[in-house]
């Protein structure tokens, strides 16, 4: 199973799916963990699972879709992020079904951890 994994480590509040990967993949060694910049052309299955930051949730939780996220506002094309990147791919029918595990980014890298192992132990069975 691929999980992709969206972040950036040069903005403190997007980092946190990055910094707990390491741990993750050790938990979860016959999962595929793929990072990937939301910006660039990626391939993806019809059915994805995504670990992202989540602004506006207090813990990590499951998001089934996309129709519950309010878009952020866009100037430039560096404004295009995962979720427009994600409808996109949507509305062209290469996904059918998106998993979120978000992310808040103001929680411990501790408890970022033990919410999404306890998600992805939820989902995998």
């Amino acid at each position: 199973m691929n999980i992709f994994v969206f972040g950036n480590s040069d903005v403190p509040e997007d980092a946190l799916p990055l910094k707990i990967l390491p741990r993750l993949k050790q938990q979860f060694s016959a999962m595929r963990f793929v990072v990937v910049d939301p910006n660039e052309e990626w391939d993806v299955p019809e059915d994805i699972v995504v670990i992202d930051t989540v602004m506006g949730i207090e813990k990590v939780t499951v998001l089934n879709g996309l129709e519950k996220f309010v878009a952020a506002p866009r100037v430039t094309m560096h404004d295009f992020d995962a979720l427009a990147q994600l409808r996109y791919l949507q509305k062209l029918g290469k996904i059918k079904k998106v998993t979120i595990i978000g992310v808040p980014p103001a929680i411990s890298e501790n408890e970022a951890f033990a919410g999404v192992v306890a998600m992805l132990s939820a989902n995998r069975s």
